[in-house]
């Protein structure tokens, strides 16, 4: 197929990147809104994310056998209305305002998520000269930082109210008989941000029905190897990267999950306030990473800028745990800069130099990504426990202490006996 062809294949499936990354990078901004709209505690808030890292643990396996059998295009129409019912799922879960309700839709749109980023990665790698595959990746790699940046500022705008009230204004609230009209109208804010992602998700779905997509089939699909099992583990570096997905995935969900909760708490500042500085800053600073850490890997070894940028966030989220008011929350704010490298990094260098045994290894780097789901639960038992967001924050440090340990020794390939 000429390149003049591939072109609007490839603009589309650069939007999945952007999709995802959206459906991630909303939570930040979901979590504190369903907290205060159902009146959660933090260990509950923080289950938002469970549902979407559960989906992806659960269906990276799914997926890659339903791309296996029915090609890649209907692998990503398949995730996209999937993705697409989730989002529709939220409307009916802010009218009966019913937190399970908003944890289904979110395992459901998850799931086509999960989907979408299976399929999506290796037929980038595919659509096109194999000699250029790593620039068509890591272009549209970027538009997950554009995702990453957009998402937040959206939520922001349309779905936080800023209307932020005292645990006495809401007893008052209740007493008047207000509070009910008052938290359904909170979680109605919603609806219409909902429905439009849908809308845009099930028309882009359309779009690829109506595309002819090349459908692409690796030469070595019918290898040997491939077959689910635990064999691959036998390779030191794909053990310690499968873990270090999982550590990284919940560092960075477990961060941005709870920043808005921990600029209120550490510097006071409004939440819609916060959520503008998590998009133009955070974000923004997480997508010139991306851009700059492709550069500056033209001169540092992966593993050594991976290690260098981990000890560089051990060290921030030391300062957010311990330092007080702006200064702690600029310090987070500063870690998705260091951020932006780590998964692709892990993921290559868990991934290095296994051959045909490559897809087994990638099924169960991307079920690490359940990462995500478990941070933000012991981020949120410890606040409840303490009383203390800013301590929680221990949690994803830890995790960046053993990314740190990755680049330093975990990624090395270690000889196996035949």
């Amino acid at each position: 197929m000429s390149k003049n062809k591939l072109l609007f294949p490839f603009i589309l499936v650069t939007s999945l990147f952007f999709l995802w990354a959206f459906l991630h990078n909303l939570n930040p901004i979901l979590i504190p809104h369903l907290r205060k709209a159902l009146q959660l505690n933090d260990k509950q808030s923080s289950l938002v994310d469970f549902p979407i890292y559960l989906a992806y643990c659960l269906i990276a396996i799914p997926a890659g056998l339903f791309m296996h059998r029915y090609g890649y295009k209907k692998g990503i129409i398949f995730g996209l209305i999937m993705f697409a019912i989730g989002t529709l799922l939220f409307i009916y879960a802010a009218t009966e305002r019913n937190f399970i309700f908003f944890l289904c839709a979110l395992f459901v749109q998850g799931s086509g998520a999960a989907f979408l980023e299976t399929v999506a990665n290796p037929y980038m790698a595919n659509l096109g000269d194999p000699a250029t595959s790593e620039q068509r990746l890591n272009f549209a790699q970027s538009f997950n930082g554009l995702g990453a940046m957009v998402a937040p500022l959206i939520g922001s705008y349309f779905i936080l109210s800023g209307k932020e009230y005292t645990p006495q204004q809401l007893a008052v609230m209740n007493a008047n008989g207000t509070l009910q009209s008052y938290l359904q109208s909170e979680s109605n804010t919603i609806k219409a941000p909902y429905l439009v992602i849908a809308a845009v998700v099930l028309f882009v779905a359309i779009l690829f029905v109506f595309t002819q997509l090349p459908e692409i089939k690796e030469p070595d699909a019918n290898a040997h190897g491939t077959e689910f099992n635990f064999k691959i583990f036998r390779f030191s570096h794909v053990k310690w990267a499968v873990l270090g997905i999982f550590f990284y995935v919940g560092s960075q969900v477990g961060v941005g999950s709870f920043f808005i909760k921990f600029s209120r708490f550490v510097g006071d500042i409004p939440e819609k306030e916060a959520g503008k500085l998590w998009a133009y800053i955070a974000m923004a600073g997480f997508m010139a990473g991306r851009f700059l850490g492709t550069f500056f890997m033209r001169f540092i070894k992966p593993s050594t800028l991976l290690s260098l940028y981990a000890a560089i966030n051990v060290v921030l989220l030391l300062v957010g745990i311990l330092a007080k008011g702006h200064i702690a929350v600029y310090a987070v704010m500063a870690t998705p800069f260091f951020m932006s490298i780590m998964f692709p990094t892990i993921f290559a260098l868990g991934i290095k130099d296994l051959g045909e045994e490559t897809k087994l290894a990638s099924s169960f780097l991307v079920m690490a990504i359940i990462g995500g789901a478990a941070a933000p639960l012991i981020m949120g038992a410890i606040s409840d426990a303490t009383g203390s967001i800013q301590v929680a924050y221990v949690v994803p440090m830890i995790c960046f202490a053993y990314i740190l340990f990755f680049g330093l020794k975990g990624y090395k390939i270690k000889p196996v006996a035949a």
